[in-house]
């Protein structure tokens, strides 16, 4: 999905990785423990696409005010972004542990606050909440995994925070679909998420602050009393000194003392090397957003409802093939990155998305072409008043199908035919004891977000094979390359600007993408986000180098020179150390 990613993982690397946990069991569970972070930040973004569904059916508000809903979703997001701001400022003042458990209290906060909330404005409350943890789990917990981790077992470790919170996103899918049956459905889908929030605060109670941040503090017999829990007494004192060395090195690189943010800022954009980097850093990660990744995500249930399935169980049901597929994807991203580069990756990746996009676009076109006749008939058995006050007063209702109906306004719904859901049904009045009349009678379906259609399941696959072009891609190795691109002194600046960007992106589409399907309907939705992949992949081919294989100071060599691209990667050094081997 997401923010935050997924580092490369080498088959020696977990080997190793096997080999340390089983030795040293304790390391693992110092990264379990912290890695809840991240299974709370993919749950917490994934769970709202299935809640939505039933907050919408129980609050008139929400189910008439699309801005309402897409605010619902985004506010999380919203929060996220001073969440990831806030978060390195306290990690560098209170230590990862605290702010680790701050992020907790938040989540815990956010979980009641929308259980237990009367009305929509608790629950953008709770999102908020939501967001802020998130924001700062993004990017303490694998903070804090990488700083307290053996170095042979960090990239491991690491990307098992990855998979977590894809893992925790594929979770909220599986929880949303448990609870569509439950009284309170949507309280509890959104309340869960505070009982492993419950479990990290307790378990991070008893588990040390990161030996990194304590060295910096000079605390060092307390960060050499935790390296002696997590490395041989042999390599005890060896790690001390690299640790040491490590630091000094730092803080040679972060420039005068007194350097404020700002002046870092100018100094970094007066960098020939450093602005490259930003340029190809901040294209990537908004790339990454712009394919519209996060509607599938977010919306998920919404887009199947779309594509002709009216039940919100079924809904669930279907998207839980989409997150497993982004699952699928993360893990072979995890294979893959390093043997084939992360700059091949991304295009291939986006051909394939813009394929996956135009497809749909298609599919959802012919869907509303084929949507079925509304039929006088069929309207005015459910009484006169029951029936479309705008089907009664068209100058022209024989031109009237499904989706005529759906977006007339106010609002109305298509209630299909008992003998067929292809033949022409009724357009009515959106409303509950009508909802009920329409399901009492025989193999009558009550369709609010999209109408019965022949093309719904092959839009569903199509969604499938559109994660499964994205997670390999696009969905991890923005990060990665955000992680290599920068020069030391400007890493922690480029990669949270950058990060900033993504988040901002995020929160642009996620605000947007119903009031988009109302005003250029789904076909015209995606078909945009299907340009904007294409201008996406433009920028990536000009202004993104191959980093696979390079040094640090081969990779400021390649940006300081410029970038001339070719296919697939630039033919240097990446290329010729390969070669070479």
């Amino acid at each position: 999905m997401v923010e935050g990613g997924v580092t490369a993982v080498s088959r020696t690397e977990l080997t190793e990785f096997w080999r340390t946990i089983w030795r040293t069991p304790y390391i693992m569970r110092l990264a379990l423990s912290a890695g809840i972070g991240g299974l709370l930040f993919g749950y917490d973004t994934g769970v709202i696409s299935g809640a939505l569904l039933y907050i919408r059916d129980d609050f008139d508000s929400v189910k008439n005010n699309t801005f309402l809903r897409e605010t619902i979703v985004s506010m999380a997001v919203a929060g996220a972004v001073i969440g990831a701001a806030f978060g390195g400022w306290l990690n560098d003042k209170c230590g990862r542990k605290k702010s680790i458990l701050l992020a907790d209290m938040l989540f815990v906060a956010g979980a009641i606050l929308m259980a237990a909330a009367p009305g929509p404005w608790m629950i953008i409350i709770g999102r908020i909440f939501v967001g802020l943890g998130v924001g700062m789990a993004s990017m303490t917990a694998p903070l804090y995994i990488s700083e307290a981790s053996p170095a042979r077992v960090r990239g491991a470790l690491v990307s098992t925070n990855g998979l977590l919170i894809t893992g925790g996103a594929f979770l909220s899918y599986v929880i949303n679909y448990a609870f569509t049956k439950t009284p309170g459905t949507w309280r509890w889908m959104l309340g869960v998420a505070g009982f492993p929030a419950l479990i990290q605060f307790l378990l991070m109670l008893w588990l040390p602050e990161s030996p990194r941040w304590l060295y910096m503090e000079n605390k060092t017999d307390e960060a050499r009393k935790i390296l002696e829990k997590i490395y041989p007494a042999e390599e005890v004192e060896e790690e001390v000194q690299a640790l040491k060395a490590s630091i000094e090195a730092e803080k040679a690189q972060e420039g005068p003392v007194n350097e404020n943010f700002f002046a870092k800022l100018k100094a970094a954009w007066g960098n020939v090397v450093v602005r490259r980097g930003l340029y190809a850093g901040i294209t990537v990660q908004v790339a990454q957003q712009f394919v519209g990744i996060n509607t599938v995500m977010y919306y998920s249930p919404t887009i199947v409802q779309f594509a002709g399935f009216a039940s919100n169980s079924t809904a669930l049901a279907l998207s839980l093939i989409t997150s497993g597929l982004n699952v699928v994807g993360t893990i072979i991203s995890m294979l893959f990155v390093d043997r084939y580069g992360r700059r091949r990756l991304m295009i291939v990746s986006m051909f394939g998305i813009i394929v996956c996009l135009v497809v749909l676009s298609v599919m959802f076109f012919e869907a509303a072409s084929h949507a079925p006749r509304v039929s006088h008939s069929e309207s005015f058995n459910f009484s006169v008043n029951s029936t479309c006050p705008s089907f009664v007063q068209a100058s022209n209702p024989a031109s009237w199908n499904c989706m005529t109906c759906l977006n007339a306004s106010p609002k109305c719904a298509f209630c299909s035919n008992g003998a067929s859901q292809y033949q022409p049904g009724a357009c009515l009045v959106v409303d509950d004891a009508l909802k009920a009349k329409c399901h009492s009678e025989h193999h009558r379906v009550w369709f609010t977000e999209g109408c019965p259609s022949k093309f719904g399941i092959f839009t569903v696959l199509l969604l499938g094979l559109y994660i499964i072009s994205y997670a390999p891609g696009m969905g991890t190795a923005p990060w990665i390359v955000n992680s290599e691109i920068y020069p030391l002194r400007y890493r922690g600046l480029g990669g949270g600007t950058a990060a900033v960007s993504n988040w901002v992106a995020n929160l642009i589409v996620s605000e947007t993408f119903l009031t988009l399907t109302e005003a250029l309907g789904s076909a015209g939705t995606f078909l945009l986000f299907a340009g904007f992949s294409f201008l996406g992949l433009v920028a990536i081919f000009f202004v993104v180098p191959e980093t696979k294989g390079l040094q640090l100071e081969e990779i400021e060599s390649v940006l300081q020179e410029g970038y001339k691209p070719t296919l697939f990667c630039c033919k240097g050094k990446a290329e010729e150390k390969d070669s070479g081997r």
